[in-house]
């Protein structure tokens, strides 16, 4: 049993990677892409990557040739440490600088500061309008409406 929700749970940090993939066409599609990542710990209020579904996210973005910027709100001198400085990966100063050009957006972990953001402001920064939201943090109608293409995980 334990292996089989092990299983799941590994599964699962890839739906991410996959939803983006499928969205720009195919992972070969990522390649020169730039992705936003929102939340880099394995959960709200740590530093602690551990098992963290960023790093499986991140590590497959970078197999497929995208380039990376982060933010979290406490993980960033953990990340540093974990992946060092790289040319493909920004560790931004913010939430908002680290949409600048980027095409995509990816939520990792539920931090309170993600909850809601100003979406116009998202919007002026953002290449196009994909946000991937890997805590179903938002109203996927809403986003609809308003132009996103909005994939959450695990409801309809």
């Amino acid at each position: 049993l334990l292996k089989a929700v092990e299983a799941v749970n590994n599964r699962q940090k890839e739906v991410l990677f996959a939803k983006l993939a499928r969205h720009f066409g195919g992972a070969d599609k990522l390649a020169g892409k730039t992705v936003a990542v929102w939340g880099l710990a394995f959960k709200p209020n740590t530093d602690d990557m551990r098992e963290a579904p960023s790093r499986t996210l991140i590590e497959a973005l970078w197999a497929a040739g995208a380039r990376v910027q982060a933010f979290d709100p406490v993980a960033m001198e953990e990340t540093r440490r974990i992946y060092g400085e790289r040319d493909d990966f920004t560790l931004a100063a913010n939430k908002y600088a680290a949409l600048e050009g980027a095409d995509a957006l990816a939520i990792c972990t539920e931090w309170q500061q993600f909850r809601a953001p100003d979406f116009d402001e998202m919007q002026g920064r953002l290449k196009g309008r994909v946000l991937i939201d890997g805590r179903n943090l938002y109203h996927p109608a809403r986003l609809k409406e308003e132009g996103w293409a909005y994939y959450s995980v695990g409801r309809a």
